[in-house]
């Protein structure tokens, strides 16, 4: 990740704001070759840089229940349990943290299942895992990833979009338009045609159902980034403890900031969650000690720093699946 230089990250950055733009359209922005975007792009999703997936609504298949879950484990054991929460296809996001609990997970879980199963017995059932904190996520005010365009400011770049609202019943989504998802989840940027060849239908099929579904917030291309690779140092999640009179107003203060990339009202030990990614711990300092101590309402809070993303989007990271597997699997007789 140190290897990269500035072109490397802005093209990074373009994609972060849409990962199926053209090698041409990147190029424009950043005043060089189609021909060097395309290679120095390829080397970046080559080496595990980057990876851009079409990733579904959390309730593309209905309503749901979301938990932002908090896993203490045994000494030596946080790898192992992060790996095998990972597998679980319910569970969008893990990451191993700093703080008093090594693992945060989301689990997004129908709302007609037992939450017994998932959360305890699923959970608890995992070796290593000591004890876990569940909190049910109420609303989420914010999803998104503008929080590396700060890198693009000198040069004239695409507006990030805004996420377009769910729009459809369960039933809009039918078996050809989940075999596009599932193609376009692994590979984002696949074209039409590939996805069109791979599942034996046409290509103005495939361009038309994805464009529907994109459009309708069935489904959203989204582009995953480790924050180090774009130089940034600092990537924490922060559990806020708010007036319920004030939440709102704090949610939509705190979402105006560029770095906040997450933010959710949870029923739990803390009233907010906030994702935020910062480009150096001094960044950090100055949005603990003055961002948020300007926020009325806040009355405490607390924190994780993610010292491995495990899994977003539904997709194991490629930068912690050989840690993960070197650890999951078993060493030979």
């Amino acid at each position: 990740m140190n290897d990269l230089d500035d072109l490397d990250r802005r093209i990074l950055a373009l994609l972060h704001v849409n990962g199926r733009a053209s090698w041409t359209d990147i190029a424009q922005a950043v005043g060089t070759s189609t021909t060097t975007v395309a290679r120095r792009a390829q080397q970046l999703f080559a080496a595990g840089a980057v990876r851009v997936s079409v990733a579904p609504h959390p309730e593309h298949d209905g309503p749901a229940h979301m938990f932002l879950v908090r896993v203490s484990c045994a000494p030596g054991s946080q790898l192992r349990v992060a790996g095998l929460l990972a597998r679980n296809p319910e569970i969008r996001f893990v990451a191993v943290v700093t703080g008093t609990h090594d693992i945060v997970f989301e689990l997004v879980t129908p709302k007609h299942r037992d939450l017994y199963t998932a959360l305890v017995d699923y959970v608890h059932g995992i070796p290593g895992t000591l004890s876990s904190c569940a909190d049910l996520v109420l609303h989420t005010y914010k999803v998104s990833y503008d929080w590396s365009t700060r890198l693009l400011d000198e040069i004239d770049a695409p507006a990030v979009p805004a996420p377009r609202p769910h729009r459809c019943e369960p039933d809009h989504l039918d078996e050809v338009d989940r075999r596009i998802l599932a193609a376009t989840a692994e590979d984002g940027r696949a074209s039409s045609q590939s996805v069109a060849e791979r599942l034996a239908v046409s290509e103005s099929t495939v361009r038309r159902r994805l464009d529907a579904m994109l459009d309708r917030g069935c489904a959203s291309v989204v582009t995953f980034i480790p924050a180090a690779a774009l130089g940034f140092e600092a990537e924490v999640l922060l559990w806020l403890t708010v007036e319920p009179a004030m939440l709102d107003s704090v949610a939509e203060r705190l979402s105006a900031e560029r770095g906040v990339r997450f933010i959710a009202a949870m029923l739990g030990q803390a009233s907010l969650m906030c994702e935020v990614i910062m480009p150096t711990t001094d960044d950090l300092y100055r949005f603990t000690s003055r961002t948020l101590a300007a926020v009325p309402g806040i009355s405490s809070w607390t924190a994780n720093v993610q010292v491995l993303p495990v899994k977003r989007g539904y997709l194991m990271w490629p930068w912690a699946q050989a840690r993960i597997d070197a650890v999951l699997t078993p060493p030979p007789s």
